[in-house]
């Protein structure tokens, strides 16, 4: 071939190879526009771009085990609900002072997440895990073995301190994991699992009050506290990489959680969901002696009506996953369920105030299922927004939600029995009050109206 011909044929080759080059450039700008496109849509309805490519992702038993950790404080503490008339009576103990076994357990809970959270980021998910579970059960034999309310207290305590690993570990492996919109269904998803147990642990301890003394309640908690430890140990993958891990001491653990608390848009929906959980708690602590002490139901008609109730929050969290999340702004999804709450409270609150003349059980009952219901849009959707603001130190940040949540309820567990038990006034005041504060948490420090406002123009400018 002459040099002037396989000269051109040369560039016409290398033109072709540089269009082709124009041609990949160009599809990744486009599909570098489009992301942005998504992500800005998604950052005007109130939402974090999922992570499209999450670097893990759980199998159908891990996130049974995730559920189970979760589902440890109801464990803990719904399935001891029925048998306190009976430790009142056995105990020989006045009703606040055994509520206080409950405060116990829940100010451990809340405690110990501030511990378990910074260690889990420094250390990985599973060593501090499986210490915690150890401990657990250790405590959960004391409960069992207590001969005296006081025992019983600081037992409930050491329970809940030890306790605390399973729920603040759970939640940051789930960051670990997932980011944005896929992160709030997978919270909804975990309620699917964890919600069973406020059905069923009332149910167990109604049935256990059958065959034995409150005393039996613990050591069936105590088998299922070995049961949860052995399939963490055998199934629970490490999900926080080595290079991933905080090398700092406490001082570092204290910065990260003044840094996350100097967010104000995590403190609001932090607090917001406290809040609203001490809601859920006046009811957790006070319905034992509404419904049997005032109403005169049986342990196991109350376990069944507290069993409907985690019914209600367990379906509602699973419209709030597969339908809501994606299609309504996760801001305006929360707003819905704290007026609904503050609704459900009101109304218990006038029917307490004999508003309505004699009421009896079966109103109560309903306005307590409509609250407990809505808990599965508010609850979930409070943790998935916070954690949204944060990628690292999710233990931290974890610790920081549960801390104040289980903190606000204990704080809640005692107001509500202050008027004895022959009324459910108290615990209408502090449900409705506790509701109204979460509320202004949201409305004054999440500002949830700028990112609605901001949609039309910003979905202006990507289309």
């Amino acid at each position: 071939m002459p040099e002037g011909g396989a000269s051109i044929s040369k560039t016409a080759q290398e033109a072709s190879k540089t269009a082709q080059e124009a041609s990949k450039t160009a599809q990744e700008a486009s599909k570098t526009a489009q992301e942005a496109s998504d992500t800005a849509r998604e950052a005007a309805a109130g939402t974090e771009r999922p992570d499209r490519t999450p670097h893990r992702r759980t199998g159908l038993l891990v996130t049974f085990l995730l559920g189970s950790l979760t589902a440890v404080p109801p464990l803990a503490m719904d399935m001891y609900l029925p048998s306190l008339p009976e430790v009142t009576r056995s105990l020989h103990a006045p009703a606040a002072t055994v509520q206080l076994t409950l405060t116990a357990c829940l100010a451990g809970m809340a405690l110990g997440q501030l511990v378990v959270g910074p260690m889990s980021d420094r250390w990985g998910r599973r060593r501090p895990l499986l210490a915690g579970l150890a401990v657990f059960v250790v405590a959960t034999v004391l409960c069992a073995l207590a001969p005296t309310v006081e025992l019983l207290v600081a037992f409930r305590l050491a329970q809940g301190l030890a306790g605390a690993a399973a729920i603040v570990i759970a939640r940051a492996v789930v960051r670990d994991l997932y980011d944005g919109m896929a992160m709030a269904r997978f919270f909804s998803t975990l309620m699917l699992i964890s919600g069973v147990a406020p059905i069923v642990a009332p149910l167990i301890g109604g049935q256990v009050l059958r065959v034995t003394d409150w005393r039996g309640v613990f050591a069936v908690l105590t088998v299922i506290g070995v049961l949860i430890g052995v399939l963490v140990w055998a199934r629970l993958p490490e999900t926080l990489a080595p290079a991933e891990r905080h090398s700092g001491g406490v001082g570092e653990a204290l910065r990260s959680m003044r840094g996350l608390l100097a967010d104000r848009s995590f403190a609001g929906y932090t607090l917001a969901g406290g809040f609203a959980f001490a809601s859920l708690f006046a009811y957790i602590s006070a319905s034992p002696f509404v419904i049997q002490e005032i109403y005169g139901a049986s342990p196991q008609t109350f376990s069944l009506l507290f069993g409907l109730n985690s019914v209600g929050l367990v379906l509602v969290g699973q419209i709030n996953g597969k339908v809501l999340v994606g299609r309504v702004s996760l801001d305006r999804v929360l707003g819905i369920g704290l007026a609904i709450v503050i609704t459900a409270a009101t109304a218990l609150l006038l029917m307490s105030l004999g508003v309505f003349g004699e009421v009896g059980l079966v109103p109560v009952a309903a306005a307590l299922f409509v609250l407990m219901s809505a808990m599965g849009i508010t609850l979930p959707n409070t943790q998935a927004l916070a954690l949204m603001r944060t990628k690292h130190a999710a233990g931290s940040a974890s610790a920081l939600l549960g801390t104040t949540s289980f903190l606000i309820g204990a704080i809640a567990s005692p107001l509500v029995g202050v008027a004895g038990e022959d009324t459910a006034l108290p615990m209408a005041i502090v449900q409705l009050a506790a509701a109204l504060v979460a509320l202004a948490c949201f409305m004054g420090m999440c500002r949830p109206w700028k990112k609605e406002s901001s949609r039309p123009s910003v979905e202006g400018a990507v289309s």
